[in-house]
């Protein structure tokens, strides 16, 4: 899949804003303990998604009814949902001045039935042409997502026989629909039956 950058400046991928507000104490003082035990940005890079995935558990494999939204939230809460999972990744990495974009999958059951939209972000690293899509939403028994520069390790890949999708589109910010849904929310039920089942 060939992945289409929104905006044409890489710098847009560096911003903060609300919800990837890379610029809070909490992201900068998690982000430099992070740098301080890596040797470059590739190292930097993992160890940020590595942090995200493993230590911010999904609120629905716990069973945490809370709903996160904003970077320094999470990381605070230690809780959300793939989309708020990808806003603090993407909040370490630009603190780091690695460029990060928000990118989004359509998801359905086994048989093509309750759809919606999966956050994961994409990465450009130094001397890299090309995005590389990570999916930090969390690792449980069928999900083995992994960081990877050479080949995606995705949590999930899509099946075009069960109308899923991968969308090209890279976004400098959370895609308004998502954001919306997430800050509306006050509970993950209500969550799950506003979120978007498509873009």
């Amino acid at each position: 899949m060939e992945m289409i950058q929104e905006s044409p400046a890489l710098s847009a991928y560096l911003a903060a804003d609300e919800a990837v507000d890379h610029e809070h104490p909490l992201v900068r003082n998690t982000a430099a303990k992070l740098r301080a035990e890596a040797s470059d940005a590739y190292a930097y890079a993992q160890a940020a998604y590595e942090f995200v995935r493993d230590t911010v558990p999904h609120s629905y494999d716990t069973g945490d009814m809370r709903v996160t939204w904003r970077a320094s939230d999470v990381l605070a809460q230690r809780s959300g949902i793939c989309h708020a999972k990808s806003h603090a990744l993407a909040a370490l990495l630009r603190a780091e001045s690695i460029p990060t974009a928000l990118c989004y999958q359509r998801l359905t059951d086994d048989d093509g039935s309750n759809p919606m939209v999966h956050g994961l972000v994409a990465i450009k690293l130094p001397g890299r042409s090309a995005w590389s899509r990570q999916d930090p939403r969390g690792n449980k028994p069928g999900v083995d997502a992994q960081f990877s520069l050479d080949g995606e390790r995705l949590a999930w890949s899509v099946r075009p026989e069960c109308s899923e999708v991968d969308y090209p589109v890279l976004y400098a910010a959370p895609h308004p629909a998502v954001l919306r849904a997430l800050r509306a929310a006050p509970d993950r039920p209500y969550l799950w039956r506003t979120l978007p089942v498509a873009l």
